[in-house]
Order: structure tokens, then sequence, then C-alpha cells
């Protein structure tokens, strides 16, 4: 499904099956998407105010270059999320899973990823304005460490 450009506002989709939806470039405004499966979410560019996202799950998820204010993503499993070079402001993952995260470049405000479980992070200096637990800043301790030069050897 192809919403490039597109204007969404006041939008709830329920138990969606949808290969790809691509929505680069739009304007997304109290947007709900609960339950089903995406293969590609594409939001790339888009500017965003108020999106929930539950109980889905999502093969690739690009919110590259996005401008979003006010997301929630609670209870999804997504395999890939691309985030580079996105402006995030009062984003929260609750009870999600990710098997790879790209922050790279990306700029954050008030933005909770305590309730985001990923395997992997590409690029932890980009997480600079966002909340993370203990239990996150101890597995990405190696990354941290190599981004700012330091050997840790045992």
């Amino acid at each position: 499904m192809d919403l490039t450009g597109a204007t969404l506002i006041d939008v709830d989709l329920g138990d969606v099956r949808i290969a790809s939806l691509r929505m680069r470039d739009a304007s997304i405004r109290r947007v709900r998407i609960g339950g089903g499966r995406i293969g590609t979410l594409d939001l790339s560019s888009a500017r965003i105010d108020e999106l929930l996202l539950g109980d889905v799950r999502i093969d690739y998820l690009n919110l590259g270059g996005a401008k979003a204010t006010d997301v929630e993503i609670g209870r999804c499993d997504i395999r890939t999320v691309d985030m580079p070079q996105a402006e995030l402001t009062r984003v929260r993952f609750t009870d999600t899973r990710s098997d790879e995260v790209d922050p790279r470049g990306m700029r954050a405000t008030h933005t909770d990823l305590r309730g985001l479980d990923a395997a992997a992070f590409l690029d932890a200096n980009s997480l600079r304005g966002t909340t993370l637990s203990g239990f996150q800043v101890q597995q990405l301790a190696p990354l941290l460490a190599a981004g700012i030069g330091i050997q840790v050897k045992d």
C-alpha cells in the first residue's frame, strides 16, 4: 500500500495484514495501528504527531529522517528498526523486542528506550537524549567504550 506524501488524520487500523506500507513524506496525526503484521513500514521523512503502534509484528520499520512527536510503540516485535537522521520527541517503547536498531544520526528528546529489548544497537553514540535502563547500558558498555576510544581487555 503506497501512501507516500499522504495526510492521515484520526486513522485507526486494526488487525492489519500488509506486506508493505509506504508512508514516506506523509503527514501523520493521531494514527493508531493495533494488531496484525506489516512486512515493511516505511515512515521515512514523515512528519508524525501522535502515533500508536501496538501488538504489531513488523519486519522492517524505517523512521529515517522522520520528525516524530508523541509516539508510543508497545508490545511489538520488530526485526529491524532504522532511525538514521530521525528527530524524535516524546517517543516511548514498551514491551517491544527488536533484533537490530540503527540510530545513526538520530536526535532525540524525551525518548524512552527502556521498554525496547534490542539484541543490537549499531551506533551507541547516537543514543544521546534517550533514556536507557541500567541493564541496557551494561549491554552497550563495549560499544560505548569503543565509541570514545577506550580499549577494554581482560
